[in-house]
Parts: C-alpha cells; structure tokens; sequence
C-alpha cells in the first residue's frame, strides 16, 4: 500500500520513537501485566485458602461439639498452620481455648489464648483472648499478670467487658473501691437492654454499691 509523503513521514516518526522506546514500553507492560496476573492468582489462592479453611472449621467446631479436645486440638493446630493467615486462624484459637478449659487443660488454653494475642491481626478477637485469658490467671491468683493483661486501650464495643473482668480481679486483691469504680465503669458502658447489666450490678451491690464519686 502506497502512503503520500505525510504519512510516511509519520510512519518514520512513529518506528524511530518506538525504536527507542518500545524496548522500555514492552518491559514496563510484561511487569505491570505480570503483576496484575500474579494479583489475581494470589487472590484465586487466598479465596480457596479460606473455603478450605472454613471446612476444617466446620469439622472443629464438630469435634467441640463432641467435647473432643484432643481432635479440637489437631484441628486448630492443622488450621493455623495452613490458615494461619485468614479469619479462620483466630477463630479456631478461640474455639481450642475454650474446648481445652472445659476440659481442664489450662495450659493448652493459655496457649491457644496467647498465641491469637501475639499473632491476631484483628483487635476484636485479640480483646477476647485477653479478656479470658485474663479469666484463666484470675483463677490461677495470678491477679497483678491479668490486670496488666487488661491495660490500654480496646474497641468500644469490648470496654464493658473489659471493665467487669478488671473489677473481678481487683476484688479478689480487696481492693474493693477500685473494683467498684471497675464495676460502675462497665454498667456505664452496657446497653440498657442487656442482660448481662444484672450481673455486673449484682457485683457491684455485693461490695456495697458505687461510690458516691463514680455514682455522681
């Protein structure tokens, strides 16, 4: 095909930039395509990762349902080897920690508890073991360790709890007027509609009511 004087004069333009440049171009794209397909597959492999995930949870929560601890137990382990990384890895520590404390294995538990709080990624699941965690040391009279456990800052949604588990802790070091605060604390911070306020009330009313500061 014949091109007039302008066009070829284009066509030159446009091999001589590419000639250039089109090296560059070719590499830049086979990274960013590279890079978008590499996404995808990662994304493929992370959605069968947590369906696969979910089974074994499945089969866990089964198991507990059998108060099998020791299957419970091979579970969690197998999920947060392989699943360590989904939701599903936090999920299962809980589960365990529980099954194992009915069972009267304390340091499994602990175990369990622990390891969702060092390597948990969400804060809401990490308060949770924290907060039975903190149960657990309340009954081994490990009081100074649980409360320490129970410092800072958690979600909002989690501060009542927080607050009723520290009021059981400075009650069995009688320090009663800590306690109420801690008690008063989490009354404040409960719905209304809440059935859990009658316990926490009948905590407070157990060591003589709020103080007259934290009732103002």
């Amino acid at each position: 095909m014949a091109y007039d004087l302008e066009e070829q004069e284009q066509i030159d333009t446009i091999k001589a930039w590419w000639g250039k440049y089109g090296n560059l171009i070719s590499w830049v794209l086979i990274v960013v395509l590279g890079a978008y397909a590499g996404w995808s597959i990662w994304n493929t492999m992370q959605q069968k990762n947590v369906s696969k995930a979910g089974l074994l949870f499945e089969q866990m929560q089964q198991a507990a349902s059998d108060k099998d601890n020791a299957k419970v137990q091979r579970a969690a382990s197998d999920i947060q080897e392989q699943y360590g990384k989904t939701v599903y890895g936090e999920m299962s520590g809980l589960t365990a920690a529980k099954v194992a404390y009915d069972a009267n294995d304390l340091k499994e538990a602990k175990a369990q508890l622990q390891a969702v709080i060092a390597n948990g990624e969400d804060d809401e699941y990490k308060t949770i073991a924290k907060v039975r965690l903190a149960g657990i040391l309340l009954d081994e009279k490990s009081y100074d360790e649980g409360l320490k456990l129970l410092a800072g800052e958690f979600p909002a949604q989690f501060e009542a709890m927080v607050a009723d588990r520290k009021g059981d802790l400075l009650v069995a070091q009688n320090k009663i007027a800590e306690a109420r605060v801690a008690y008063q604390t989490a009354l404040d911070k409960t719905d209304q509609k809440n059935p859990g306020r009658q316990l926490i009330q009948a905590k407070l009313d157990a060591i003589g009511g709020a103080t007259a500061k934290a009732a103002a």
